[in-house]
C-alpha cells in the first residue's frame, strides 16, 4: 500500500507490506494503561487519560487513511464506575470535552460517530453532548467511528433478550439475525480484529456475542504510546493468520 506523505521511513516499510485487499473491515480497541504510563513517568492518572484522547485522534487518522470502515473503541464500562470518584470525575470531564472539542474535527473527516451501552447513566450534560454529535455526525459516511461508554458485555446481552422478551416471539422466530439486532451494535459488523494495549490478554467483558470469531491482538505497549507504528504492525500480524470460522484452510 502507498503510504502517507506524513509517515516516517520506518512506517513506509510497514505500509509497503500491508495487503489493501486484506485489511480488516471491523477493528476493535480496548484502550489500556493510561494510569501506568502515567505512573512511569510521575504523572497523575489524569495525565495518563489526557494522553490517552491523543492516542485516539492517531488511532481515527490511521484507519482512515488505510480505509478501514469502522473502529470501535472501549472508553467507559459498566465496572469503572468502581474507580475513585475522582478518577471517574476526571474520565466524565474528558469525554464533555471530547464531544465539544473534537466535533469540528469529526465533521472535517467525515467521521460518524455513534454511543454504544447505556448512556443514561451518564452525566446529563454528557449525554446531551453524545445526542448532539451523533446528530451532527449522522450523514457523515468516511468512518464509523463508534464509542463504548458506560458498556458492559453482559449487560448488553441482558437487555437484548429483556427486549426479545417483551415482543412475546415464538421460539422458532427466535434467529441470530433477530438477536442481533436488540444489541448495541445493531446495524454494525463483528469485529475483525480486537487490539488490546498494556499486556493484559483478556477481553473484559467487552463485545462478548460481536466477538465470537474476531481475531485477538495483544501488546505491552501502553495506550498513550500505541501510534500509528503500533496500528500498522497489529494490522500486518492480522493480515498473517488463516481465519476459518470453524473450517479448513479458510473454508
Amino acid at each position: 500500500m502507498q503510504a502517507p506523505s506524513t509517515a516516517t521511513a520506518a512506517q513506509k516499510g510497514l505500509w509497503e507490506k500491508l495487503d489493501a485487499s486484506r485489511l480488516p473491515a471491523h477493528v476493535a480497541i480496548i484502550m489500556d494503561g493510561n494510569g501506568r504510563w502515567a505512573k512511569k513517568r510521575g504523572l497523575s492518572r489524569a495525565k495518563g487519560h489526557k494522553a490517552g484522547v491523543q492516542a485516539i485522534r492517531n488511532a481515527l487518522d490511521t484507519v482512515l487513511e488505510l480505509g478501514i470502515g469502522t473502529i470501535t473503541l472501549f472508553a467507559f464500562s459498566t465496572e469503572n464506575w468502581t474507580r475513585p470518584p475522582l478518577e471517574v470525575s476526571v474520565l466524565m470531564t474528558l469525554l464533555r470535552q471530547f464531544m465539544r472539542i473534537e466535533l469540528a474535527r469529526l465533521m472535517d473527516k467525515g467521521i460518524r460517530m455513534r454511543a454504544l451501552g447505556d448512556i443514561s447513566l451518564l452525566p446529563k450534560p454528557i449525554q446531551e453532548g453524545i445526542h448532539h454529535v451523533e446528530s451532527e455526525t449522522s450523514e457523515n459516511s468516511q468512518l464509523q467511528f463508534n464509542v463504548a461508554l458506560n458498556y458492559g458485555g453482559r449487560k448488553e446481552i441482558l437487555q437484548a433478550t429483556r427486549s426479545l422478551l417483551a415482543r412475546h416471539l415464538h421460539p422458532d422466530e427466535l434467529t441470530e439475525r433477530v438477536f442481533e439486532q436488540h444489541l448495541y451494535t445493531s446495524g454494525i459488523p463483528d469485529p475483525d480484529l480486537l487490539i488490546r494495549t498494556s499486556g493484559e490478554q483478556r477481553i473484559s467483558n467487552f463485545l462478548l456475542w460481536q466477538m465470537a470469531y474476531t481475531e485477538l491482538y495483544f501488546t505491552d505497549v501502553l495506550w498513550p504510546d500505541f501510534d500509528s507504528t503500533e496500528m500498522l504492525t497489529a494490522l500486518l500480524d492480522f493480515q498473517g493468520r488463516v481465519r476459518r470460522y470453524g473450517g479448513i484452510d479458510g473454508n
